[in-house]
Formats: structure tokens, C-alpha cells, sequence
């Protein structure tokens, strides 16, 4: 029996076979595999708790923004309802002025007018008296002006008193 190549790599395979099963590779790359499988598995299953965690903080987030948002608004409102508390006080103030200061200006007018009426009435009361004094004067003789003088100043003293 003639053995050729064909059967020398038969044998060899064989013995490849034998010498991989009795160092048990086989066994060994299962359990490399399996170990393997469960890394990924663990990492999967780590990516899933992260995912579902990284999901709680942004629901969390969005929440209190909402929150935030929300007491921004109210803030403004306030603000707002301040702002216009202030506009109509300030508004009120100067009318209150404004009415204060036309009083005053009318007055200031009003005490205007007396004075000048006063001071009309006593610049023409002094030329009547100078006009009556230069009338006397030319029609009157000591005498009589004399006379006339005393009774003038006797009838101031009764009216001023």
C-alpha cells in the first residue's frame, strides 16, 4: 500500500485535531467567547443604566427650566405691576404738584393785582393831593390854607384811627 500525500496530510490533520482537543482550545476559546459575550453584555447593559439615567437628568433639567421659566414670568409680571404702581403714583405726584403750583402762581397773581391796584390807588391818590394842594394853593390865602392844612390833618387822625 502505497501512501501518498494525500494520506500524510490526513495524518497530519489528525493529529493537529488530537493535539488541539487534548490542550483543550476548544474549551478555551468558549470560555474566551463566553467571557467576551459577557463583557459586551455587561456594557450593554451599563449603556442601558446610563441611557436611562442620562434620560432622568433630562427630564429633571427640562423641569426645572420649566420651573425656571416659569418664575422668570412671574418676575417680570411683578415687575411689571411695579413698574406701573410706580408710573401712576408718579403720575398722581405731579398732578399734585402741578395743582400746587397753579395755587400758588394764582395767589402769587392775585396778591400781584392788590399790590398794583394799591399802588395805582395811592400814586393817584398823592396826585390828587398834589393837584388839590396846587388848586388850594393858587385860589387860598395863608390863612385860609393854614385853616384848611389843620383840618385836613385832624381828618386823617380821625380816619386812621
Amino acid at each position: 500500500m502505497a501512501f501518498d500525500a494525500t494520506f500524510f496530510a490526513f495524518v497530519g490533520l489528525l493529529l493537529f485535531v488530537a493535539l488541539i482537543v487534548y490542550l483543550k482550545v476548544p474549551g478555551m476559546m468558549a470560555k474566551s467567547l463566553d467571557e467576551r459575550a459577557e463583557k459586551i453584555g455587561n456594557e450593554l447593559a451599563e449603556a442601558k443604566r446610563l441611557r436611562e439615567e442620562a434620560q432622568h437628568l433630562l427630564a429633571e433639567y427640562q423641569r426645572k427650566r420649566k420651573d425656571a421659566e416659569a418664575e422668570a414670568a412671574s418676575i417680570v409680571a411683578a415687575a411689571e405691576r411695579e413698574a406701573e404702581a410706580l408710573t401712576a403714583d408718579a403720575k398722581q405726584k405731579t398732578e399734585e404738584y402741578v395743582a400746587r403750583r397753579t395755587a400758588l402762581s394764582e395767589q402769587k397773581i392775585k396778591q400781584a393785582e392788590t399790590d398794583a391796584i394799591n399802588a395805582v390807588r395811592s400814586a393817584a391818590v398823592d396826585l390828587a393831593i398834589s393837584a388839590a394842594e396846587t388848586v388850594l394853593a393858587a385860589k387860598t390865602d395863608a390863612a385860609t390854607s393854614k385853616a384848611l392844612f389843620d383840618n385836613a390833618v385832624q381828618e386823617v387822625k380821625t380816619r386812621l384811627n
